[in-house]
């Protein structure tokens, strides 16, 4: 069992304040997924957590497609999901022959200068206006997606980078990015039963912390639902930028 074997009371309250977190996350909240990100890798270790933490979002996937589903833009799903997936091929590699250390400051590193250029567009509307709706960034951020999701379970504020760039309505926002992570989080599962991350005592902690994911997801909703859609990219990029800072060092 191991490490699964030997988790002390404190560490079990902080996976559940991180299961807690995976449910707000998923409300569309995503910079605060690596609130989640950082207390499975201090208690299982960075490479392994991936294992642990994957079946957890899948279930918070499933919560926010029944809450935010039906405000999906499928158009941006079928655009991102097969660069996506490409991505999720070439992260697998890396972390086959790539040391962790070496990676995680690269994919912080491009995270935060993606969120610079958010922000500057968001004061300056003209800048680079027509590149988020060119194939080649959509391309781009698909593979960068799938890259961040394989490697550190971080794409959630690289899919929200892209929805701001194209001002996406709130509640699509959450619709889409619920749909397109369930699609893409499964399609990991093989990949992740091929390293060994998934294993019997993985899933056995996952039937502990499973509950708390609704319960995150039901207030993350209630505070997206009281949040104008200025305050909300607002708060969307300042996550994101602590994600990216996070990750690189």
């Amino acid at each position: 069992m191991g490490a699964f074997a030997s988790i002390t009371a404190f560490e079990w309250g902080l996976l559940c304040v991180a299961a807690f977190g995976i449910g707000i996350s998923k409300s569309g909240l995503s910079g605060i997924s690596m609130v989640h990100v950082m207390v499975f890798a201090y208690v299982f270790g960075a490479l392994q957590s991936t294992g642990v933490v994957l079946p957890l979002l899948i279930i918070g996937d499933i919560s926010a497609t029944i809450a935010f589903g039906r405000h999906a833009n499928w158009s941006y799903i079928s655009k991102m999901l097969p660069p996506a997936m490409a991505g999720v091929t070439l992260g697998w590699l890396f972390m086959l022959h790539m040391e962790e250390s070496i990676y995680r400051p690269v994919i912080g590193s491009i995270i935060l200068a993606l969120t610079v250029i958010q922000i500057v567009r968001l004061w300056r509307t003209s800048f680079l206006e027509s590149v988020p709706h060119t194939r080649w960034f959509a391309l781009a951020m698909g593979i960068l997606v799938g890259v961040t999701t394989m490697m550190a379970n971080a794409a959630g504020p690289v899919f929200a980078i892209f929805l701001l760039s194209l001002s996406v309505p709130k509640m699509e926002f959450v619709g889409t990015g619920a749909w397109f992570f369930l699609l893409l989080n499964t399609l990991k599962l093989p990949y992740s039963y091929q390293m060994g991350l998934i294993r019997l005592e993985t899933l056995t902690t996952n039937l502990v912390l499973i509950p708390l994911i609704p319960l995150g997801l039901l207030v993350g909703k209630a505070i997206v639902g009281r949040i104008p859609q200025k305050t909300f990219n607002t708060i969307i990029l300042l996550f994101t930028a602590i994600a990216a800072i996070r990750l690189m060092i």
